[in-house]
């Protein structure tokens, strides 16, 4: 991959061009199961105690193949630079591809809140093959970067949706406290109201799915939207056991298809990523199997 990276530059529309599609973008089962992997491109390398855990490529790279060729594993979420890699690697074929396209708010920028679009946009996505964008919408009603975020992602729910692609909107509702740190809110008020605040974006909501933390409340949580729903792994917790156990309370909501994890089956501890992606597997199929 690194002598075509350097001496054949085309061989990266070739692929995109050549991939095998997926059939569907829900598994047999009706759930979608990604792989995270847009971290890096907003400077958040850190996972559990290393804080530059997904610095070094090539181990990245390793661990997205070893997760990809999981059977449950339907496909990943990653900027242009990683997804390509992935397709030089052939590790992409009849996976379902969601193409990150705002990365500009910098991991612990003074503008972090800024989440501006700087990777993958709605034409290209459509132009790649993939199947649909990711986009970030932080919501700080004391930051007024907010406003330009709100309008940024209404756009690209509107231009994805021209094209019939999925949009997946992630909206997290923060505080700043006063030494300027953000603190996610999870508490069911503030988590509807930012539900309601993504199912609202663009023209149309016909192709907008919703990207949710796991929380204390998913039943309320999860009442705020009908449009489909995936949860989110987040920054990893201390104990993986209870990761998957509030992924499985979020899982049984009937709005809820599936899953979205990055670092935590990517940098589990101990190192076992099939390990962490079988975990995790299950915990999706009971959920589903239970319906």
């Amino acid at each position: 991959m690194l002598q075509t990276r350097a001496t054949d530059p085309g061989a990266v529309a070739r692929a995109y061009a050549e991939r095998k599609q997926p059939t569907s973008l829900l598994s047999e089962r009706g759930t979608l199961f990604l792989v995270a992997a847009d971290h890096p491109a907003r400077g958040a390398l850190a996972s559990g105690g290393d804080a530059t855990a997904m610095a070094d490529r090539r181990s990245l790279l390793a661990r997205l193949v070893e997760a990809l060729s999981h059977p449950d594993v339907d496909g990943v979420l990653g900027t242009p630079d990683v997804v390509e890699e992935l397709l030089l690697l052939g590790a992409l074929d009849g996976k379902v591809v969601i193409g990150s396209m705002n990365r500009g708010g910098l991991d612990g920028a003074s503008w972090t809140m800024d989440d501006r679009f700087t990777g993958y946009d709605a034409a290209a996505i459509a132009a790649s093959g993939l199947q649909g964008g990711k986009m970030l919408l932080r919501i700080d009603d004391q930051d007024p970067f907010t406003a330009t975020t709100i309008e940024g992602c209404a756009t690209a729910v509107s231009e994805l949706a021209a094209h019939g692609l999925m949009a997946m909107v992630e909206p997290l509702p923060y505080h700043r406290e006063p030494d300027g740190r953000l603190r996610l809110l999870k508490d069911m008020p503030a988590l509807a109201r930012a539900i309601t605040v993504a199912s609202g974006l663009g023209t149309t909501s016909a192709h907008t799915w919703l990207k949710m933390p796991a929380c204390d409340d998913p039943e309320g949580v999860y009442a705020a939207t009908t449009l489909p729903c995936v949860v989110l792994g987040g920054v990893p917790s201390p104990d993986p056991a209870a990761d998957l156990e509030s992924w499985g309370q979020a899982l049984v909501q009937p709005t809820v298809r599936g899953l979205v994890i990055g670092r935590a089956l990517l940098y589990p501890p101990g190192g076992d990523v099939r390990g962490a992606v079988d975990k995790a597997a299950s915990v999706l199929r009971a959920a589903h199997e239970s319906e």
